[in-house]
């Protein structure tokens, strides 16, 4: 039997840790994501297939057995601590983590060999060309705030700062860089680039719980939104070590002088 290093699992997750440009956190368990309590009570922490703390981001490849009885893996004269078998308890643990992924904050990207280059028992061909294309689609986020969020971490990494898992979920990116810490606040193009900016600042605001000076708050906007938030003048922004950068439309990174 192949190893998980050689797994279809293993291939795709290795594929869109290209394509993101950090490597995953395989089979990580998440405090709140439980499986069904056992006869004593305890609850065991369900593992994800692969998670991404800086883009916020858990994949999930569900094989053939996730979506159609196959009595091999599903055990059917066995029950679990749920009281069915594995095929029945597979579903329900998947429709847990369905549920609850996104309901912590966190996206939820599900991959099935039908959506790759699969021969028709599921296995994959392992096209690279053909699958990268097709994961970077499913992998890619649609608002123009994503564009902004993705570029500048993408430009964080450059710098030498690891994103991390934020401290407030609602924090669209956090980042480390040995004692240093950043906290972002992303926009987007907006018709309402004045308040948006505002909120922005308000959010920022809120999430000032520490008065530690190794930690500095990013606002990063498009080209569009400069002016809007150049209204809080530099010398309140420095006080509040907050930092203003700008994100192109090319996709260039461009800090705010003060």
């Amino acid at each position: 039997m192949a190893s998980r290093d050689d797994s279809d699992e293993a291939y795709v997750i290795g594929l869109c840790d290209r394509i993101l440009g950090e490597p995953a956190l395989t089979q990580h368990r998440f405090d709140w994501l439980l499986g069904d309590p056992g006869a004593g009570g305890r609850q065991v922490r369900l593992p994800v297939d692969a998670y991404w703390p800086g883009h916020r981001l858990v994949v999930e490849y569900r094989e053939l057995q996730h979506d159609q009885p196959m009595p091999h893996f599903d055990k059917p004269d066995r029950l679990t601590v749920s009281g069915v078998h594995r095929g029945e308890q597979r579903a329900l643990y998947d429709a847990r983590r369905d549920t609850e992924i996104p309901a912590h904050g966190l996206r939820l990207v599900v991959v099935r060999p039908a959506d790759l280059d699969a021969d028709g028992r599921g296995r994959l061909r392992r096209s690279e060309e053909a699958d990268l294309t097709t994961l970077r689609k499913m992998l890619a986020r649609e608002s123009d705030e994503d564009r902004v969020t993705d570029t500048f971490r993408a430009w964080l990494l450059g710098e030498g700062w690891t994103p991390v898992e934020p401290t407030d979920r609602w924090t669209d990116l956090e980042a480390v860089r040995g004692e240093e810490r950043l906290i972002c606040e992303a926009k987007g193009r907006t018709k309402e680039k004045g308040i948006d900016a505002d909120i922005a600042y308000g959010q920022l605001l809120r999430r000032m719980t520490s008065q530690d000076a190794r930690i500095r708050y990013a606002l990063v906007v498009p080209s569009s939104s400069v002016k809007a938030a150049e209204r809080v003048p530099a010398h309140v922004r420095e006080l509040l070590r907050i930092d203003v950068y700008e994100v192109t439309d090319d996709n260039t990174v461009c800090p705010l002088l003060a």
